[in-house]
């Protein structure tokens, strides 16, 4: 029997720390797509460095570290407005934030990011399926593309994924669905064979939006934000989300 067994609409089992809201048959799953930030990379340091370093080039005070995290998520521009606070509608502002924010960050993206400890196991136990075929796995992430693409290889996941998406790849960011559905495009995959993975509410809503099955991770920046979506698995480490691909419909 399933440890994460699937309880009434709406609820979640006790008995193990995965809660299942609606189950998948991982053998069935052929595209899995992840979130960055507070999903396979801790980045929360460079992100908070580089918004207090643009909130001091434009004679703005700082703001604490939890503060800063609870703002990303939602791409660059939407994360400096809301640091600007009741400034943001000063468009001029807001653009000189940004336009310093991404050149800081651009430098120092990778002084403190890393990899959440279990994330790569996790990433090489999830790609290969119950047929022995591998899994297409990719990101697809709110962050500017280039630096996006740019910490993947230099921590050492680029093998692991057919593409990077960012926030500027399409007209449209999470949580609407446009790289969502181009992914599932490019791997001609049906929606009900693939699962978005995230830590916020923005990455469910994404799934949710391009009919795939969702996964949260409370490990990451934005747990508390998870409950505003109906996502079906919930997980809290690395580790279950190798147990969640490993679970076979002929187990349950």
């Amino acid at each position: 029997m399933l440890k994460n067994r699937v309880l009434a609409a709406g609820c979640y089992s006790e008995e193990h720390m995965i809660r299942t809201r609606r189950a998948f048959d991982p053998d069935k799953i052929k595209l899995v797509i992840f979130d960055l930030d507070g999903t396979l990379i801790d980045s929360q340091l460079d992100l908070v460095h580089s918004v207090n370093a643009a909130l001091r080039h434009i004679s703005r005070p700082e703001l604490p570290n939890d503060v800063i995290a609870s703002y990303v998520g939602d791409g660059a521009p939407i994360l400096i407005q809301r640091a600007l606070g009741a400034e943001a509608n000063d468009d001029a502002l807001v653009r000189q934030g940004l336009e310093f924010f991404l050149s800081y960050y651009r430098a120092h993206k990778l002084d403190y990011t890393k990899v959440y400890p279990g994330v790569i196991d996790a990433l090489a136990a999830i790609q290969q399926s119950a047929n022995g075929m591998p899994r297409k796995m990719a990101v697809l992430t709110n962050k500017p593309v280039n630096p996006s693409r740019a910490i993947v290889e230099a921590l050492g996941l680029g093998k692991f994924f057919s593409q990077v998406y960012g926030g500027n790849s399409f007209p449209t960011k999470k949580p609407e669905p446009e790289g969502a559905l181009i992914l599932l495009e490019e791997t001609a995959t049906p929606p009900d064979q693939a699962v978005m993975v995230g830590d916020s509410h923005v990455d469910i809503r994404t799934g949710l939006n391009a009919g795939m099955y969702t996964v949260g991770v409370t490990y990451g920046f934005a747990p508390q934000t998870l409950e505003a979506e109906p996502v079906d698995v919930v997980v809290d480490t690395p580790g279950e989300l190798v147990e969640l691909f490993a679970i076979s419909s002929a187990e349950s």
